[in-house]
């Protein structure tokens, strides 16, 4: 059973982000406040869940949680400010709807171990935060359910991609149909979208 949050007397937000690695797509991130007595023995890092799971919590997690907030990033932005950026970018995007929401978090906890100051609230970054805290837990389940539907989406007008499967990320179908097709309107042109060419005797 995962603890809810790192600091127990503050209202503290959880953020994480979803889709850093991909070669297309936005990146998405979420923060959640939930109450401090919160507990459920399903909740881990998205990554570790089934699909079905995580799609089973995340009406439990919007039920509960005081606040939660979903934002994303586009490739186009992506390309300009970098992927760091634009994955923290994400998070303030999140954490900004919450706070426009009229709650204010009084301490936050990032997944990961980089992050910027937000609104000059406390923050503390927590490595493999995803699968040590339920409220980053929560956002990691919330960030990633969200952009694997976008993916779904955007894959009905580009399904040479197979993007409804591999979301984006960089599989084998995947840098096989960029080559056959090119790229789309949503690939991250920053991002090596192709592995480099082998030379022949050094494979």
């Amino acid at each position: 059973m995962l603890p809810s949050r790192l600091n127990i007397c503050s209202l503290e937000a959880g953020c994480d982000e979803a889709g850093r690695g991909c070669l297309a797509g936005p990146v998405y991130a979420a923060a959640v406040i939930l109450p401090h007595d919160f507990s459920d023995p399903r909740l881990n890092d998205s990554k570790k869940l089934t699909e079905r799971r995580r799609l089973e919590l995340v009406p439990v997690i919007k039920e509960h949680a005081i606040a939660w907030a979903i934002a994303r990033v586009e490739a186009n932005e992506i390309d300009h400010i970098n992927i760091l950026n634009a994955s923290i970018l994400a998070m303030h995007r999140a954490l900004d709807q919450i706070a426009d929401s009229g709650i204010s978090p009084e301490s936050l906890v990032i997944d990961g171990n980089r992050f910027k100051p937000w609104r000059d609230i406390p923050y503390q970054t927590v490595v493999h935060g995803d699968a040590r805290l339920a409220d980053i837990a929560a956002a990691s389940i919330l960030a990633k359910t969200a952009r694997d539907q976008y993916m779904k989406t955007i894959a009905e007008d580009y399904p040479m991609y197979n993007w409804d499967i591999n979301k984006g990320y960089p599989t084998r179908d995947h840098r096989e149909a960029i080559a056959r097709y090119g790229v789309s309107p949503h690939h991250r042109l920053s991002f090596r979208l192709l592995p480099p060419p082998t030379i022949p005797g050094l494979e």
